[in-house]
């Protein structure tokens, strides 16, 4: 497992999920166009940090746009409902 791109991904969805509770829903004008984009900012670094977890450092280091866009969907190799 490539344990420091899982941290980077994890420490930026916890610093996105911090944001979000703090500082951006409670604000008065904050709607469904901001939430949603918020969140998909947010499951990028989650699914990003399951789908690249056995990528090589090299290959997070330089990855293509097709990577960036792999690894960011959501994970078809796991079930959240087990």
């Amino acid at each position: 497992m490539n344990k420091k791109h899982i941290l980077f991904h994890l420490s930026e969805a916890r610093k996105a999920l911090e944001e979000l509770i703090g500082s951006s829903i409670p604000v008065p004008n904050y709607d469904f166009g901001n939430y949603r984009g918020d969140m998909e900012h947010l499951y990028q670094h989650i699914n990003s940090a399951s789908n690249a977890r056995d990528a090589s450092a090299q290959a997070t280091s330089q990855c293509s746009e097709e990577d960036v866009h792999r690894w960011r969907k959501f994970p078809i190799d796991m079930s959240l409902l087990s």
